[in-house]
């Protein structure tokens, strides 16, 4: 083996590791929506969990990731520790998928089925299906399955390539030698621990182990504990993902390692005593790329056989080993591990955004009860919700343009673009709640009163604001494009009333029936109930929008006013519901 050996192992390295990653992120991509489903009706129980950690897994070609997805879970409140568990422990046995994927390349025979089987034959073809999706398909999902099969095929390519270069090693008396010190088994868990911890990944590290098989130089004796010092150094990702999380995040990190620091140890246990009493022949044979699949797999069914009865115990374990604090922990943030996994992320957003709706539209409530009569209890929670959305429109802002930089589906797209547009008109709705109990305070502070006329016109349109709050709220949270179709005739409705009440106000001040002071706090308040108006108009407008595929807030709009009939028939409802005195 010279340098050019080298040199070509490296290449196919590369190439394996690369492929792996953009086949496991298309396939993410893929079917994101479709996992987000799986995650919430299929961990309510333990075999439940475990199948879904074993299907997500499988298909996202990597336990690390889908670890360090349930360490992102847990810390944003999307799944409990209990629930993580389970998981964990089948991602740890859905890992085993690739292995076997691998093993196709070891199979001989010269039958044309089993010609076929070999990744040699049918990888250009899956290459070249891959680079038509991916070029002249413009539908995402089609590219994102074209980017699936190249990553297949550049991992398939990379893995034969890294075969071909340690061939030669075969004849190389000191390489096999290499090997022999991995029969003693712990320097054979630390060596597959070290590799795994730094390629971050023990479906490659398994990967690497079976291109060195094909040499014929590695035994089953020297595979195995290769093979379960891997599983410790998968580890490693999901501990460094836990750092800065809250607490239950860092159980679920620890219960990772925990599991499978004693799964090794009870396994490799049972296996010194294999060796010792039984001296099996097979454990000096040389390993088959299918032997070490099954190795990988039967190692990781036994841990989990061992350990999933025991879930409960590693809960209290780890619950004793990081305590609770003292004081309760702070609100779960949006958690940017789950950028990694754009559909969650994405999940966990809307809830946030849903939080923040719910905020804005309690501020405004509030902040209308206030002009019937203020207290400082009321005062302080208005400003305290429109302080929280503030922060809300920060965080969740700066979330979702980090999100929309990853690779979305059209869907999820579309969606993220939906509440970066609707954050903003919720901050501003909160805003004008605090707008409308300065007004109030300043009513208060001067001593002036309205007149009867201008108190019972103030109720209507603010009940009619509350209305349309309402409407907005449901539209949103719903999705509900009935609702959102109320809300711009009411708009209209709302700014007719403000025209109305400007008009009977300069009238009053006229005949001098009202204050130039009165007068000033009046137009605030009426300009902030209209602007209230407006904003809900622009939210239920981007529900209406997205439902279309569009975001084309001004041609929504035209066409809403354009669809007569319903506009028409909503709007004279309104105007009657809500005629002034």
């Amino acid at each position: 083996m010279d340098i050019f050996d080298i040199l070509t192992l490296i290449g196919g390295l590369s190439l394996f590791l690369f492929g792996m990653s953009i086949m496991g992120q298309a396939l993410e991509r893929r079917a994101g929506g479709r996992l987000r489903l799986l995650l919430e009706k299929l961990t309510k129980s333990k075999p439940a969990g475990f199948l879904t950690g074993l299907c997500v897994t499988a298909v996202i070609q990597s336990s690390s990731a889908a670890t360090v997805m349930v360490v992102g879970f847990v810390n944003s409140g999307l799944m409990t520790l209990k629930q993580a568990i389970s998981v964990i422990m089948g991602a740890n046995v859905g890992t085993t998928v690739t292995a076997w994927v691998l093993s196709l390349a070891g199979i001989d025979g010269s039958s044309l089925l089993v010609k076929l089987l070999k990744p040699a034959s049918f990888t250009p073809l899956l290459a070249l299906a891959g680079i038509i999706l991916y070029m002249f398909c413009k539908d995402a999902k089609k590219k994102d399955t074209g980017t699936i099969l190249l990553g297949f095929a550049t991992l398939m390519f990379g893995m034969e390539t890294m075969s071909g270069a340690v061939a030669g090693l075969r004849d190389i008396p000191a390489f096999g030698q290499l090997f022999l010190l991995f029969q003693n088994p712990l320097p054979g868990v630390l060596a597959g621990a070290l590799l795994t911890a730094i390629i971050q990944s023990s479906s490659a590290s398994v990967g690497i182990l079976q291109a060195l098989a094909a040499t014929g130089q590695v035994t089953y004796g020297a595979a195995v504990p290769i093979i379960m010092g891997q599983n410790i150094g998968t580890c490693v990702t999901a501990m460094l993902s836990s750092a800065g999380a809250n607490k239950n995040a860092k159980r679920a990190a620890l219960v990772h390692l925990l599991f499978n620091l004693i799964g090794t140890a009870a396994c490799l246990l049972a296996f010194c005593l294999l060796r010792t009493l039984a001296r099996p022949a097979l454990l000096g044979e040389a390993a088959s790329l299918p032997g070490i699949a099954a190795a990988h797999s039967i190692f990781n069914i036994l841990c989990t056989a061992l350990m999933l009865p025991l879930s409960g115990v590693l809960e209290r374990l780890v619950t004793m080993l990081i305590p609770d604090a003292k004081e309760p922990e702070a609100f779960a943030k949006l958690d940017e591990r789950l950028l990694a996994t754009p559909p969650f992320a994405l999940e966990r957003s809307r809830q946030v955004a849903a939080d923040m709706a719910g905020t804005a539209a309690a501020a405004l409530k509030e902040a209308l009860a206030c002009l019937n009569g203020i207290t400082p209890k009321l005062a302080a929670s208005v400003r305290a919700k429109e302080e929280k959305t503030d922060r809300y429109e920060d965080i969740l802002g700066t979330y979702l343009v980090n999100l929309s930089a990853r690779p979305l589906s059209e869907a999820d797209s579309m969606e993220a673009a939906k509440l970066l547009k609707m954050i903003g008109d919720f901050e501003r709705i909160a805003d004008h709640a605090v707008n409308l109990l300065e007004s109030a305070e300043e009513l208060q502070s001067k001593r002036i009163k309205l007149t009867k006329a201008a108190a019972g016109e103030l109720a209507t349109l603010s009940a009619a604001i509350q209305d349309i709050v309402s409407l907005t709220l449901t539209a949103f949270l719903e999705n509900d494009l009935t609702a959102a179709a109320k809300v711009e005739p009411l708009e209209q409705v709302v700014d007719d009333l403000k025209e109305q009440l400007r008009t009977r106000h300069i009238r009053r001040l006229q005949k001098g029936a009202c204050t130039l002071d009165a007068g000033f706090a009046w137009f605030d308040l009426l300009t902030d109930l209209e602007r209230t108006a407006d904003h809900c108009s622009n939210i239920a407008a981007c529900v209406s929008d997205a439902a279309h595929d569009t975001l084309n807030l001004h041609q929504s709009l035209r066409q809403t006013r354009q669809n007569s009939e319903e506009f028409q028939k909503l709007y004279q409802e309104y105007t009657q519901k809500y005629a002034l005195p």
